[in-house]
């Protein structure tokens, strides 16, 4: 597993986090120079945790274009991707399964193209990833026909 990666999330968290600081510093600073007849009151929105679905290779993607279904030989990938919502429960996107038919066998096979509604939930902490939370359940809703013979309504767990 590629550690370098991980390091990046850790700093970009950080990074994320050491902004908030400086955002929630300078906003204090802005409102005592502010006369009290002035000031108005608002509330903060809840810092959240950052949300990912992690791919095939342990890398944490965020609203992704493209992920990768069968990691093995790749022969099903979800591509074109447009993501209507992202979290904090679930995402949502639609787009194209590209599934392999592997007729006559699958290094001769064809991409086959399959209009696709995807549905990330359940999300829980990422083990090893402090204050990261995962996509755990990928649900796929062919909206034409389906690869077979896949339902077209299917949910898998995501173990990565």
């Amino acid at each position: 597993m590629d550690r370098s990666a991980d390091g990046r999330l850790v700093r970009a968290l950080r990074s994320r986090a050491r902004n908030i600081t400086l955002l929630c510093a300078a906003a204090a600073l802005a409102t005592a120079t502010v006369p009290a007849s002035a000031q108005t009151r608002t509330v903060a929105a809840p810092v959240t945790e950052p949300l990912v679905v992690v791919d095939c290779f342990s890398q944490a993607q965020v609203r992704p274009e493209e992920y990768l279904l069968a990691c093995g030989d790749g022969n099903n990938r979800l591509v074109g991707l447009d993501w209507d919502t992202w979290g904090p429960k679930a995402a949502t996107a639609k787009g194209s399964d590209m599934v392999n038919d592997c007729k006559p066998y699958c290094a001769a096979g064809r991409f086959r193209s399959y209009p696709v509604t995807v549905t990330l939930s359940s999300p829980e902490p990422w083990p090893d990833h402090p204050g990261v939370q995962r996509f755990t359940t990928i649900r796929l809703l062919y909206t034409d026909t389906a690869p077979s013979p896949v339902p077209k309504d299917v949910t898998y767990k995501l173990v990565f």
